[in-house]
């Protein structure tokens, strides 16, 4: 361990020049842009050319949101114990493959809804992967005082995908095809597995301890790491009140976009390009808000920051049921409403992570990512069925300001609990566990 010393080197000038990091920013870069541009590709495909219904929407969003629930805590696991590289680079491979073979359906006219459902779910549970990977990555790629200004960074290269996958999707499928708009996505990952494969720095693995193989209850300790995981998470004062606030967001959040993506071209007319350009919007103001994430947290403090920017954020979406017609003003009013989303809700990712990597020991960074994960999107294939639902029986616009207005308990919870009171100086992680629950046996 480096002792602390006025000599130590400024973390500044060597993330850039690190150039397995840039490897690292490049393809989780183009990955982000094929899942953005994918996410927006599915369900415009279905309510622009299969004419879907809200519930058969919610249903579309939920399956590709069900790998959250079902994939989270076996990813984490398995991450803590294999080279998250290697999970970036398969994954990346598998889904350029899964939307590959998409876009030949598509070009022989068998692209319905029962494929999309099933590229969906596919497409959502590599990602899952691939997320728990590359946060974990960053970790073992970076020193703890880097990792505000890493984060910032691939949060930002996220923020570059919110702007360029939206748009280029609504595009695609608005101007060309839906087989199209598939390839372009599986295009990025492949470009993603080039990248990532160049990385050559030498990947340590706290997690991997080798199981003795003559004995037969070493056969599954993933139980084990998992509920390690969870107590870890369970314990933690800090990591409890991300989870909660994390579900309570993602719940409403996975609602209001069921609802939104209806609402857009049904009630106020939009194209696919005009709702893929107001989608877009958030990508802008997520870059502002990866910028001010490497800053205002340690000005004011990383508690004050979490609770505004949630209640700024998170009510901007208040404003899209007052909207009404296609006009120049609607569209402006809806670029400014995601810019706004954009910048706030990007805040408080970066610094919640950051809070989460501070508090959260080597050995235990992937499952904690998936534990949060698990717990907190696990709600969204929940929410997407809800906001189908609300949208059938209240209407979109009704069903539209409810979900909206749900969004605002995320930043009450935060408000109540530990990470309000958080400073400028995030603190250190607690003490890794021994793997007790599947060493008794030995």
């Amino acid at each position: 361990m480096r002792p602390p010393s006025s000599s130590s080197p400024s973390p500044s000038p060597s993330l850039w020049r690190d150039t397995d990091f840039r490897r690292l920013w490049a393809g989780q870069t183009t990955s982000q842009l094929g899942e953005h541009t994918t996410l927006v590709v599915l369900p415009l495909f279905a309510v622009l050319t299969l004419d879907a219904g809200a519930g058969q929407l919610g249903v579309l969003r939920a399956v590709g949101q069900a790998p959250i629930l079902l994939l989270s805590l076996l990813a984490g696991a398995w991450v803590d114990r294999w080279r998250a590289r290697t999970v970036m680079v398969l994954t990346d491979a598998a889904r350029a493959v899964a939307l590959v073979a998409a876009a030949v359906a598509g070009l022989l006219g068998l692209l319905g809804l029962p494929a999309l459902v099933v590229v969906a779910f596919t497409v959502g549970a590599l990602s899952v992967l691939f997320d728990v990977a590359y946060q974990a990555s960053l970790v073992r790629m970076v020193r703890r005082d880097q990792l505000v200004r890493g984060n910032s960074a691939l949060e930002g290269s996220r923020s570059a995908a919110q702007i360029g996958g939206p748009a280029l999707g609504g595009a695609l499928v608005s101007l060309l095809s839906a087989p199209v708009a598939a390839a372009a996505g599986a295009l990025f990952f492949a470009v993603s597995f080039v990248s990532l494969r160049r990385i050559r720095r030498p990947e340590s693995v706290p997690e991997r301890v080798a199981p003795v193989p003559e004995r037969p209850e070493h056969a599954a300790p993933v139980r084990g790491r998992i509920r390690e995981g969870l107590r870890f998470v369970a314990g933690n004062a800090w990591l409890r009140a991300v989870c909660l606030a994390s579900a309570a967001f993602q719940l409403s959040f996975a609602a209001t976009m069921t609802v939104y993506l209806l609402f857009l071209p049904r009630e106020l007319h939009l194209t696919g390009a005009t709702v893929g350009l107001a989608l877009a919007a958030t990508g802008p103001g997520a870059l502002l808000g990866s910028v001010l994430a490497a800053r205002l947290p340690g000005r004011l403090g990383h508690g004050v920051v979490l609770v505004s920017a949630a209640v700024l954020g998170n009510g901007a979406l208040l404003c899209v049921p007052a909207l009404h017609g296609s006009s120049t003003a609607t569209i402006l009013a809806l670029l400014a409403v995601n810019f706004v989303f954009g910048t706030f809700s990007q805040l408080v990712n970066v610094t919640v992570m950051s809070v989460r990597q501070a508090v959260t020991p080597d050995g235990m960074q992937g499952r904690a990512a998936a534990t949060i994960t698990f717990v907190g999107m696990g709600f969204t294939p929940l929410g997407s069925l809800l906001g189908g639902l609300l949208a059938q029986e209240w209407g979109l616009r009704t069903g539209l300001l409810v979900t909206a207005a749900g969004m605002m308990l995320s930043p009450v919870l935060m408000a109540a609990s530990p990470l309000a009171r958080l400073g400028r100086v995030l603190p250190a992680p607690r003490e890794e566990p021994r793997h007790t629950e599947w060493r008794r046996s030995e």
